[in-house]
C-alpha cells in the first residue's frame, strides 16, 4: 500500500469525509431532490439491519417505497424492520435472510426473488472487514466473498428483473478507502504475503468501483453508481476498526449522513441526470483516483476481474 496514497487520502478524509465535511457539502444540497413519492417502486437494500443500510432503508420507506431488507441475522433483521416500520409508518417492509458471503445462497435468493417480485432499485450495501484471513464454507476468502463476489452475483442475477422496470438503478456503497488501492487481479483472495484486512477491504471497494463502471457500459438501460458514505459512526466501523473509531469518534458522521447520498442516488431525478457509472460523494461525482497516485488499471486487468468473477459465479450457480 503506497505511503503517498495513504497520506494524501487521510488528509483529504479529514477535510471531506468527516461530519464537518458533510455539513459543508450539505449547504449546496437541494432539499426538493428528496421530496418524492415512491409508492409503487420496489427497493432492495443489502446489509440493512444496521448502519448505513438501515438508515437508507428507513428514508426510502418514509417516502412510500416497498423495501426488501437483505440481512444475514434473522433476529437483528426483525428488530430493524420493526424500527423502520415504526419510524416510516410504512408496512411494505420485507425481510429476506441471505448470507452474502455464500455464493450459492445469493444465486438461489436472486433467482427466486426475480421470479416473484418487481425490483426498481438495488442498493449493494452489505460488506465486511475481516481482519484475519478466513475462508467461507465454499472455500472463498471471506472479504472477497462478501464484498465483491456476493455483490457481483446478486447484481448480475437481478439485472434482467431490473431491465423490466421504469427508471431502474443500482447503487453500490463503496468506500473512499479504495483510493489507496490499485486493482490487483493477480491475488483476489489475498493468498500472497501478510494478510491485511484493511487493505483487503479497500481492494474490494476498488473492485466495486470498476464493476460499476463496467456494468454501466454493458447495460445502458440501468443507471449504475458507486459512492463513498464518508467516515460514519456505524457498528461495522466500531467492530472492524476500533482504534480508528476511538481516535476519530467526535469527527465521524452519523449513519443518516452516511446514507444521504445512497438515498439521493436511489430516489432523486437529479441523480439520473448524471452519467451512469460514476463514483459519488455528498451528492456529486468525484474522481476515482488521487492525483499522481499511479492507481489506474488497464482494460486488460479490468477484463480479467470480470472474467474471474464470472468463473466463480458459474461455479456456484445452482
Amino acid at each position: 500500500m503506497s505511503i503517498y496514497r495513504n497520506t494524501v487520502w487521510f488528509v483529504k478524509g479529514l477535510q471531506e469525509y468527516t461530519k464537518g465535511g458533510y455539513e459543508a457539502a450539505a449547504k449546496r444540497f437541494a432539499p426538493a431532490d428528496l421530496d418524492v413519492n415512491l409508492s409503487g417502486r420496489s427497493f432492495m437494500v443489502t446489509g440493512a439491519n444496521s448502519g448505513i443500510g438501515k438508515a437508507a432503508a428507513q428514508e426510502i420507506a418514509k417516502r412510500g417505497g416497498t423495501v426488501h431488507l437483505i440481512c444475514r441475522n434473522k433476529g437483528r433483521a426483525e428488530t430493524a424492520k420493526d424500527e423502520i416500520v415504526a419510524q416510516s409508518k410504512n408496512e411494505n417492509v420485507h425481510i429476506h435472510i441471505v448470507d452474502m458471503s455464500n455464493a450459492r445462497q445469493v444465486w438461489e435468493f436472486a433467482q427466486n426473488f426475480s421470479a416473484n417480485n418487481q425490483l426498481h432499485v438495488l442498493v449493494n450495501n452489505a460488506g465486511c472487514m475481516v481482519n484475519q484471513r478466513e475462508l467461507t464454507e465454499e472455500g472463498v476468502e471471506k472479504n472477497f466473498a462478501t464484498n465483491t463476489l456476493g455483490t457481483y452475483i446478486l447484481t448480475t442475477a437481478l439485472i434482467p428483473a431490473l431491465k423490466k422496470e421504469d427508471d431502474p438503478r443500482v447503487i453500490t456503497v463503496s468506500s473512499g478507502g479504495m483510493l489507496t488501492q490499485k486493482l490487483n487481479v493477480d491475488d483476489l483472495q489475498f493468498e500472497k504475503g501478510t494478510f491485511d484486512g484493511t487493505m483487503a477491504y479497500a481492494q474490494n471497494k476498488r473492485q466495486q468501483v470498476v464493476l460499476t463502471e463496467r456494468w454501466a457500459a454493458q447495460h445502458k438501460e440501468i443507471h449504475f453508481s458507486s459512492m463513498h458514505p464518508g467516515w460514519a459512526d456505524t457498528p461495522a466501523v466500531q467492530s472492524s476498526m476500533p482504534s480508528f473509531h476511538a481516535k476519530m469518534q467526535s469527527k465521524l458522521r452519523t449513519e443518516a449522513m452516511g446514507a444521504d447520498t445512497v438515498v439521493w442516488l436511489a430516489v432523486s431525478a437529479a441523480a439520473t441526470k448524471q452519467p451512469s457509472g460514476l463514483f459519488f460523494q455528498d451528492r456529486k461525482p468525484v474522481a476515482t483516483h488521487l492525483p499522481l497516485a499511479s492507481s489506474r488499471s488497464s482494460p486488460q486487468e479490468e477484463e480479467k476481474l470480470l472474467s474471474t468473477l464470472e468463473e466463480f459465479a458459474q461455479k456456484f450457480k445452482p
